[in-house]
């Protein structure tokens, strides 16, 4: 008797990669309506297990059962034809098509030899409609954020009716709000009789929304759990094989003399030509950790640009160790104290063509310590990779040979927080800095912050996860439609109040 109680079985999976066996022997048993998470730190295995299932990769053993019975997927056009659809972690999307075209590439309605551009638009504003994922068909996908991006993938997969989805890190990007939305959708899809493959790190969301989990370490299945019957903190053992801590442990702050001084900074957006910082003042000591909070789009980014150099402001001054930067070149400022860990990884913080070692040695390559007479040294870049990677503990299949654009996206990030926190530097500028970070991980880089604080160094941190800023801040500033609202005692405030200056609702005399 066949049992068909399971829509999808990925039984005995094993996936080798040069030097890594990315998946071993890993079994995974998805019901017909049902939330299933998949959850393990940074290079698990999990995007890899559902590369396969999505027909990227072909599993080297195993097999795939769809209602029981043996499937074949050998490309992610089979995946669909088996009702199978993806979110992928970095979005599939043609930046120069319109949302509605990315919607239907590949599925396009043909009539009298044309496209039926009015067949899809109504489907596709149907589904908008029905699953509450409001989009603008005509919007170019270059011009929309990241949350309106994602609401397209899913669209994606529903105009291809789809009834297994699979979503690979999907709040990685989002803001609390859009996580909310999301959240609130997967359940209604789930409502409808689709099944759900969630694939994440964060404990709270699975809690919220996951009925079972499956667990991978290093390659490997733990196990699978009912989640109505587990906690936290047994499934962070499960996946990181210890206890972890939840709360940052530290000692009270000894700010000393500033290293970081902003004065009536305004800058204007070259797209809206609006002002989008507006006389933001701020000072940041050696010896302390102050966190920008707000909702994303209320200037944070914009703030971290001008910093960092990576946009021109239209007035006010930046000082730097006493020095203003204003007009200096982002090298420049690299050289005299900065470091910055960008929140666009991918555009701002790696050159993903160039292998692990090269972008460990990005900010110093043209320094004397990688040099050998007059020349740039391959033994001496590897070398300083080895000791990167080993420190920071970065996974990858092929160690400092790795191209970086095939590294997980957990592990890209922790090679660009080892660069910036090894520079040295006076002054850590720290833009999302957990984002897309397994618990493990985040325990680790959050003693990593401390212990450069407690080293001297003054860290401008900006972060949308308030229960991080709440817990890692010795300082709280809040940002609100481009200006500093508040400064806020971590010990002192709650997260409603704090909330409350985020959302506009309540602002304070900051000067």
């Amino acid at each position: 008797m066949v049992d068909v109680s399971y829509i999808i079985e990925m039984l005995h999976i094993t996936k080798n990669f040069p030097g890594i066996k990315a998946n071993d022997n890993v079994t995974l048993q998805l019901r017909k309506g049902e939330i299933h998470a998949l959850l393990g730190e940074n290079g698990a295995g999990k995007s890899t297990l559902m590369s396969v299932l999505f027909g990227l990769y072909q599993p080297d053993e195993g097999k795939i059962l769809k209602n029981g019975k043996p499937v074949k997927i050998e490309s992610p056009n089979d995946a669909n034809d088996l009702g199978i659809g993806m979110v992928h972690q970095h979005f599939k999307l043609v930046e120069n098509f319109t949302v509605l075209d990315n919607i239907i590439l590949g599925s396009e309605p043909i009539k009298n030899g044309y496209i039926d551009r009015k067949r899809a638009r109504a489907k596709i504003m149907a589904l908008s409609e029905a699953y509450k994922l409001f989009v603008d068909p005509d919007a170019l996908i270059e011009d929309i954020s990241v949350g309106m991006q994602q609401r397209v993938e899913i669209l994606k997969m529903l105009y291809r009716e789809n009834e297994i989805l699979i979503f690979d890190e999907p709040t990685a990007v989002l803001t609390p709000q859009e996580i909310d939305e999301l959240m609130s959708i997967m359940k209604g899809m789930v409502a409808e009789g689709k099944s759900i493959i969630f694939i994440t790190h964060k404990l709270n969301e699975i809690m919220e929304v996951a009925d079972r989990c499956t667990v991978l370490r290093k390659g490997k299945g733990v196990g699978t759990v009912e989640v109505s019957k587990t906690t936290k903190e047994k499934l962070s053992q499960m996946m990181v094989g210890r206890n972890v801590e939840f709360v940052v442990k530290k000692e009270k702050a000894k700010p000393k003399e500033v290293v970081l001084e902003i004065n009536n900074l305004n800058v204007i957006s070259s797209v809206s030509r609006k002002r989008v910082l507006k006389d933001v003042s701020l000072q940041v000591r050696r010896g302390e950790i102050v966190c920008i909070a707000g909702i994303e789009g209320n200037g944070q980014s914009e703030l971290a640009y001008a910093l960092s150099g990576l946009m021109k402001i239209d007035s006010g001054e930046i000082k730097l160790l006493g020095e203003n930067i204003e007009t200096s070149s982002i090298r420049y400022r690299n050289d005299h104290g900065l470091s910055h860990i960008p929140e666009d990884r991918h555009k701002y913080g790696l050159i993903l063509d160039y292998n692990l070692a090269y972008n460990l040695a990005l900010k110093k390559y043209y320094t004397k310590e990688f040099q050998k007479n007059g020349f740039l040294s391959k033994p001496l870049i590897y070398d300083y990779a080895d000791y990167l990677i080993e420190k920071y503990d970065i996974r990858s299949s092929q160690g400092k040979y790795s191209q970086t654009r095939n590294m997980s996206g957990g592990n890209q990030q922790k090679a660009i927080i080892a660069r910036e926190i090894d520079k040295g530097s006076d002054l850590l500028l720290a833009v999302q800095v957990t984002r897309g970070l397994d618990v493990g991980a985040i325990e680790y880089i959050h003693k990593e912050l401390v212990a450069e604080r407690d080293k001297g160094k003054g860290i401008l941190m900006i972060s949308l996860e308030i229960d991080e800023v709440m817990s890692i801040s010795d300082r709280i500033l809040v940002m609100y439609e481009g200006m500093i609202v508040a400064e806020l005692n971590p010990k002192q405030t709650t997260i409603e109040e704090l909330g409350l200056y985020m959302a506009g609702g309540k602002k304070a005399d900051y000067a």
